[in-house]
């Protein structure tokens, strides 16, 4: 019956479709082998992309150790967790707007960095007197200040109260809490580092001075 039906057909609509097929399926081949050739990049193995916010975290905690500030990260202030704490300030910086009232409601000092704010442009809303960064070229990086004040204590602590800063350094970054790896990564070796110092200045001072010669 089809036979019967294409018989009926004009002869140029027969010859139209039959080219119209060709044509197709010349396309599909000529694709088909494109990509074969050359396949499409896959974006989501193109390598790490680039996370805006955490460019800006890492802005906000060089300026602000750039003015000299001791940085407690992902700290809990009022039931908020915030970005950055300055324990010696008692100031909350947060990127989020609704963390943002509930710290002011709370009684909390608080300043707001929208993600798009550069690090260096925060001292504008700090609610305290800003000293002008310390050139990069004149700093000196001192690993073990570093390491007292990722844990919020003083260099010259002793070894309980560096145990008991970690302790809730680490309440507060371990990923079973909300935390993130890397956060807690840097405070168990910001432990190690702070320790070991303490460690050193105890045997120094436990060394008995030399007796006099009689």
């Amino acid at each position: 019956m089809v036979v019967d039906i294409v018989r009926l057909l004009p002869a140029w609509l027969l010859v139209g479709v039959a080219l119209g097929l060709l044509a197709t399926g010349g396309v599909a081949a000529t694709f088909y082998a494109a990509d074969r050739l050359s396949p499409t990049r896959d974006r989501s193995s193109s390598g790490p992309r680039v996370d805006g916010a955490a460019r800006r975290r890492m802005e906000v905690r060089d300026y602000l150790r750039s003015i000299g500030e001791r940085v407690r990260e992902g700290a809990s202030v009022a039931d908020v967790r915030v970005p950055f704490y300055l324990p010696e300030r008692e100031v909350a910086v947060t990127f989020d707007a609704h963390d943002y009232f509930r710290l002011r409601e709370a009684g909390v000092s608080a300043v707001l960095a929208e993600h798009e704010l550069p690090g260096h442009s925060l001292g504008r809303r700090l609610p305290f007197d800003v000293p002008e960064p310390e050139p990069r070229a004149r700093r000196t990086p001192d690993p073990v200040a570093a390491a007292f004040d990722e844990l919020g204590v003083s260099r010259t602590a002793d070894a309980a109260a560096v145990k008991r800063a970690y302790r809730e350094r680490v309440k507060e970054v371990h990923p079973d809490q909300g935390g993130d790896e890397a956060t807690f990564r840097r405070v168990r070796e910001a432990y190690a580092t702070a320790s070991a110092h303490v460690e050193a200045g105890d045997s120094i001072d436990s060394v008995p001075e030399p007796r006099e010669a009689r």
